[in-house]
C-alpha cells in the first residue's frame, strides 16, 4: 500500500503530467497527508487562498490601459473595426502625389527614428499621475479668506487701507525726460553740494515713508518752551558800578523789601514754637494730675448711681413700645398718606413748570449773566496761566530759592571798573537760571556721610614732645 502511494507521488512530479483532480489534492498527495487549515482567522486567508485568477484579470486590466489606452469592453466599435474595400486605384494614388506640398522633400526612404530612441520612448498609454504638490499653495485657507473679505468691502464700497494710499500717491510724470548732465569740464555749470540736503519736492513722499527715509513729524509741544524768561536777565540800572542815585536808592529798596520779608517769615516761626511760661507745669499741679480720680467719695457714687437705673427702666419700655406690630388699618392710612404726598408734590411740580413759561425774560437773563461770568472765569485762568509761565515751576521734592540781589551800599561803590569789586559767581548765576527757567529741578548739594568713625592714634613722636 505504501509502495503504491510512493510511486503516485513520483507519477505527479513529472512536468508533462495532468492533473484530473483538483490542484489542492494532488498538493495533498504529493505532501502524503492533509493539511488542516482555520480558515476562521484572517491572518490564513491570503496564505491559504486561491487568488490567481483575480491576479490575472487585473494584469489582463492593466495590460488593456497600457496598450490600447482604456478597456477594449468600453470603447466604440469605430475605434475597434473598420470596413475593407480593398486597395486604392492608381489615379487616385498619383492624385494625392501631385499636390503640392510645402517645402521640397528629400528624395528616398523616409527616415526612420533610431533605435535608442524607440527604446526610450514612452510606449505606455495611460496617463501620468496627478502631482498633488504642484497645485498645493502655502496659506491656502488665509489668503482665501482674506479674498472673501476684500469681496465684502468692495460690495459695501469701502477701499482698503493699502488701496487708499496707493490712490493718494502723487502721479509720477515718465513722460518727462531728465535733463541731459553737463560735462565735468564745463567751468560754466552750477555749483552742485553733495552734502546738502534733498529738496522735499523732488522726493516721493510714499517713497520715502516706505524707505524710513522720511523724519517723523515733532509734536507741537516740544516746540514750546519751558519758560519765556530769558537766557540772561540783564541787572537793573542800579547794580552798575558807577549807578545814578535814584536808581541806586530803588536797587536797596528792593533789596530791603526782600531782606524784611525773610525777617517776617522767621519772627513768625519763632512765635510758632515760642512756650509759654505760664503754660508750664509746677509741682502743684503735677500732684493733682497724679491724685485725680483716685479718691471718690461714696454719696457721689450713690448719686451718681440712682439717675442711671430710672434711665434704664423708661428706655426698655420705650424699646418694647415701638416693637409692637402694626395693625392693618393703620397700614392702609400709611398708604393713602404717602399717595397724597406723591400726588400733592406732583401738582406742584406741574404748577411751578407753568409757571416757568412766564419767567422765560428773567430765565435768559441768568443764563446771559452766568456765560458772562465764565468767560470771566476764563479770562482770569487764562491769565493766571501766563502769569504761572513766568514762575518755576515744582519739579522736584525741593522747592526753588531765587538768588540773593547782587546789590552794593552806597560806602561801597567804586568810582571805575578798576576798582570794582567781584560779587556772586557766574556758575551759580547760570545754574540759578537753569533753575528758574523750568530746565533742571531744583538741587542741593549731597552731604557727605562718614561710613566709619574716625580713629585717632597718638604717635611716638607726638608723645616725645608732650
Amino acid at each position: 500500500m505504501a509502495a503504491a502511494r510512493r510511486l503516485k507521488r513520483v507519477v505527479a512530479s513529472q512536468p508533462g503530467f495532468l492533473h484530473i483532480k483538483s490542484t489542492s489534492d494532488s498538493v495533498d498527495l504529493a505532501g502524503g497527508r492533509r493539511k488542516r487549515v482555520n480558515k476562521n482567522k484572517k491572518k490564513n486567508w491570503n496564505k491559504h487562498s486561491d487568488i490567481n485568477d483575480v491576479d490575472e484579470f487585473l494584469e489582463d486590466v492593466r495590460h488593456q490601459e497600457r496598450t490600447t489606452g482604456g478597456l477594449l469592453s468600453e470603447r466604440p466599435d469605430d475605434s475597434l473595426f473598420f470596413l475593407d474595400v480593398g486597395h486604392p486605384k492608381k489615379d487616385e494614388q498619383k492624385g494625392d502625389i501631385a499636390e503640392p506640398s510645402e517645402g521640397k522633400k528629400r528624395k528616398g526612404k523616409t527616415p526612420r527614428p533610431l533605435r535608442i530612441d524607440l527604446i526610450l520612448q514612452h510606449d505606455s498609454l495611460v496617463p501620468p499621475p496627478k502631482d498633488v504638490l504642484a497645485y498645493q499653495q502655502p496659506n491656502a485657507k488665509k489668503i482665501r479668506r482674506i479674498a472673501q473679505k476684500a469681496e465684502q468691502l468692495a460690495a459695501k464700497g469701502v477701499v482698503p487701507r493699502r488701496q487708499k494710499k496707493l490712490l493718494n500717491r502723487q502721479p509720477v510724470n515718465r513722460t518727462a525726460k531728465k535733463a541731459a548732465t553737463e560735462a565735468n569740464n564745463n567751468p560754466d555749470r552750477e555749483y552742485y553740494d553733495i552734502w546738502g540736503q534733498e529738496s522735499k519736492d523732488t522726493a516721493d513722499p510714499w517713497y520715502l515713508q516706505q524707505t524710513r527715509k522720511k523724519r517723523i513729524k515733532r509734536p507741537e509741544k516740544l516746540n514750546e518752551k519751558p519758560s519765556v524768561l530769558p537766557a540772561v536777565e540783564v541787572i537793573a540800572p542800579g547794580g552798575s558800578y558807577n549807578p545814578d542815585f535814584f536808581s541806586h536808592q530803588a536797587l536797596l529798596q528792593e533789596a530791603h523789601e526782600v531782606e524784611v520779608k525773610k525777617q517776617k517769615e522767621e519772627d513768625k516761626i519763632e512765635r510758632q514754637l515760642a512756650v509759654n511760661r505760664e503754660d508750664t507745669a509746677t509741682e502743684e499741679t503735677v500732684f493733682r494730675e497724679q491724685v485725680q480720680g483716685l479718691v471718690e467719695e461714696e454719696e457721689e457714687e450713690e448719686a451718681a448711681a440712682a439717675p442711671n437705673v430710672g434711665e434704664e427702666e423708661d428706655m426698655v419700655v420705650g424699646a418694647i413700645a415701638l416693637a409692637e406690630k402694626k395693625t392693618e388699618r393703620q397700614r392702609k392710612k400709611e398708604r393713602a398718606d404717602k399717595i397724597k404726598e406723591q400726588r400733592r408734590l406732583a401738582g406742584r411740580q406741574l404748577i411751578k413748570q407753568r409757571q416757568q413759561l412766564f419767567q422765560l425774560r428773567s430765565i435768559k437773563a441768568f443764563i446771559k449773566q452766568r456765560d458772562q461770568q465764565t468767560k470771566a472765569r476764563q479770562k482770569q485762568r487764562k491769565a493766571k496761566q501766563e502769569a504761572e509761565k513766568a514762575q518755576p515751576r515744582r519739579l522736584g521734592k525741593l522747592k526753588f530759592q531765587a538768588q540773593d540781589l547782587e546789590v552794593q551800599l552806597s560806602d561801597e561803590l567804586a568810582g571805575s571798573l578798576r576798582q570794582l569789586k567781584p560779587e556772586g559767581s557766574v556758575l551759580k548765576d547760570r545754574f540759578k537760571s537753569l533753575q528758574k527757567r523750568n530746565l533742571i529741578e531744583p538741587r542741593e548739594r549731597a552731604k557727605f556721610k562718614r561710613r566709619h568713625k574716625l580713629k585717632y592714634v597718638e604717635k611716638r613722636a607726638f608723645r616725645e614732645i608732650t
